[in-house]
């Protein structure tokens, strides 16, 4: 009875499995744990693709790729070259998948730079949002000829996604999709994250992301966004942010996606472990509760597994 009148579905099809992929660990030839984050590594391109088809196998709906070059600068170059960690991961996939499951590309230069912002900086220090632009329009076709079918600019600079938009179009992208990361908090729930990408971070991100005290600010970001011609956005973090989720699915005439983080993963299975909570029903309620609050489709660390356990 409980299941027919159920109000909210959860199904692997609504699950995105965020992945991380390591030129050094590649290099080394065996995933490297990611301490903060128990059960997820930096992958090898070998093991990424095993882990990938497991995934595609169980029915998740796509895949998010995150890069960790071994080498870092100013611009983020690594996030552009056709041969680096991020583009030829995904050039592995699109070639072994096809079009099995959705494809997509954090496109951002926070994992590329040696200082860990999102983007170029000014003489001051200061992130250059219009400079940092025609770095995301290069990475963005560098990402889409590798053969991402969504990317995912989550830098939060002014203007990103129609910029990121016009160069696609441009180069004859015009099928390739954008899920904007239209309100991305700055939140203390990020930290495992900066052990998963080896992050460079400097100082804070409080001058372009979002104040964690303000929704109204989010509604017009996400407006925004729409109108640059986002095909999906996002609210990151998720759980501490749920009303924004709502208001968000009340009125977006677009799909609207959720990221369940590194921090949020972390301390559930933290708890877990000690024994606190149990693991599989707090998954499966955080999931819900995600769904419940309007997202179409989640971003989290326990996609494959929670498939598996859905059907």
């Amino acid at each position: 009875m409980r299941r027919l009148v159920s109000e909210t579905t959860l199904r692997p099809r609504q699950l995105i499995l965020p992945v991380f992929v390591s030129e050094e660990a590649d290099a080394a030839g065996a995933p490297k744990p990611i301490s903060s984050m128990p059960g997820v590594v930096q992958h090898t391109r070998d093991s990424l693709r095993e882990a990938a088809a497991k995934a595609v196998e169980a029915g998740v709906g796509g895949l998010m790729l995150f890069g960790v070059p071994s080498t870092r600068d100013s611009v983020g170059s690594g996030g552009t070259d056709e041969d680096g960690i991020l583009n030829v991961a995904l050039g592995d996939l699109r070639s072994d998948l096809g079009d099995a499951t959705v494809l997509m590309a954090d496109t951002c230069l926070d994992e590329f730079t040696d200082h860990g912002h999102c983007g170029v900086l000014d003489d001051a220090g200061a992130v250059d949002n219009d400079a940092t632009l025609q770095r995301y329009a290069e990475m963005a076709l560098a990402q889409a000829r590798a053969g991402a079918h969504w990317l995912g600019p989550s830098g939060m600079m002014d203007g990103q996604v129609g910029v990121i938009r016009r160069a696609l179009d441009d180069a004859g992208f015009t099928d390739t999709a954008i899920l904007a990361y239209s309100a991305k908090y700055a939140s203390a729930f990020y930290g495992p994250f900066r052990e998963a990408v080896d992050s460079q971070l400097q100082g804070d991100r409080n001058t372009y992301q979002q104040d964690p005290a303000n929704a109204r600010e989010a509604s017009r970001e996400i407006e925004l966004d729409i109108a640059e011609g986002a095909d999906a956005v996002m609210v990151k973090p998720a759980l501490s942010y749920l009303d924004v989720i709502r208001a968000a699915a009340e009125t977006s005439s677009v799909p609207v996606a959720a990221y369940n983080i590194s921090g949020e993963y972390a301390m559930i299975e933290g708890a877990a472990a000690n024994g606190w909570v149990d693991r599989e029903r707090t998954i499966l309620e955080v999931l819900t509760s995600i769904r419940r609050a309007g997202s179409d489709m989640i971003l989290t660390y326990w996609a494959a597994e929670a498939a598996t356990w859905l059907d």
